[in-house]
């Protein structure tokens, strides 16, 4: 099955009163609510999601990258990264590959839930957890210090592999909104949704939370006649917690996720889902998603085993408990997906 994917052309503006009497809310399966911020070309092709294959023999443990691509030390420094809330630094491996270092309470989260997005069949960046090593040539640290010891030595890391010299990463204003994108509308955009709310990832800033940091990214990729831009969430460290507000919300709390499980799903209203979720936007983000969106969905993530949600959760540093938490909590919300 070829990618799921929209091509735009360019084309006059018009009132957004026209927009709208043409493309009423939710009438068909793509619905433009506004102009795409991307450039809209001929030879530009936007996507967000492609078919995953045989999601029952994905390798949880090797995950997107896999095993054989997975960080090799020795571990050489580049630089400290002071951007985003965690400490984070480049290095190199052993191969030459520049990896993104992260630690913090966002560690654990990341890595696991991007197995399971990659599973349903969305773009992530490939990630590893890293139980402990040395980076040699560590100097000048600042937020990172309190990770890395003076030898180097580090212990609970993620490693996030560098874009190929082919990609380049629009983020900042140059990423999107969730309610204003070209996929506004379609099974694809709301299965994301939908696996946002699965993982229980409250931190759904947009272009419009910039000046707090956006987790929206499009991966450009340029190839001979066609520049394809990948739509994709670019952090999923606020994941596998607890939803809600800033006194309430969690990261990574096997209890939290496990507790909050049977409000994943309230219920259906006239043919659309409700769900339970709050996060940093939830007026429009969790509305107007079908019931036939979450079964298109489902018809994937329900055929993830139980036994690659331990292979993902011990590969990304779970402990015994949190693996069996975890595993029974997302087959439960799964399940609910697939009652509808």
């Amino acid at each position: 099955m070829r990618p799921i994917s929209l091509i735009f052309r360019s084309f006059a503006l018009v009132s957004i009163s026209s927009l709208a009497a043409v493309f009423p809310s939710f009438s068909s399966p793509f619905y433009v609510a506004s102009l795409p911020t991307a450039s809209v070309r001929p030879d530009v092709k936007t996507i967000i999601w492609q078919d995953p294959g045989a999601v029952e023999q994905l390798d949880f443990v090797g995950g997107p990258g896999g095993r054989e691509n997975a960080p090799k030390p020795p571990f050489t420094f580049v630089e400290e990264t002071l951007s985003g809330s965690n400490p984070k630094m480049k290095v190199t491996d052993a191969t030459g590959t520049t990896w993104r270092v992260k630690w913090g309470d966002e560690v654990n989260a990341e890595v696991f839930a991007t197995r399971l997005v990659w599973a349903a069949g969305y773009f992530v960046d490939p990630s590893y957890y890293v139980a402990s090593g040395r980076i040699e040539g560590v100097r000048g640290l600042k937020r990172a210090q309190k990770y890395v010891r003076a030898d180097g030595s580090f212990t609970d890391a993620r490693f996030e592999r560098s874009l190929d010299k082919d990609a380049k990463e629009l983020d900042g204003k140059k990423g999107w909104r969730w309610d204003q994108n070209p996929l506004v509308g379609s099974p694809e955009l709301n299965g994301l949704k939908v696996l946002m709310m699965l993982t229980s990832n409250w931190d759904n800033k947009d272009v419009r939370d910039v000046g707090r940091g956006s987790n929206t990214a499009i991966l450009e990729i340029n190839n001979a006649n066609r520049t394809e831009r990948r739509y994709l969430i670019s952090d999923w460290g606020g994941s596998m917690g607890k939803w809600g507000g800033v006194m309430g919300r969690e990261k990574w709390d096997a209890k939290g996720y496990e507790k909050q499980t049977p409000d994943f799903i309230k219920g259906v209203e006239r043919g659309y889902v409700e769900f339970g979720y709050s996060g940093q936007h939830t007026t429009g983000f969790k509305d107007g998603i079908s019931v036939k969106d979450v079964k298109w969905l489902y018809g994937y993530v329900g055929r993830i085993t139980d036994q690659q949600l331990r292979d993902g959760l011990n590969a990304s540093g779970a402990t015994p408990d949190e693996v069996e938490r975890f595993t029974r909590s997302i087959r439960a919300r799964i399940d609910q997906m697939g009652k509808l």
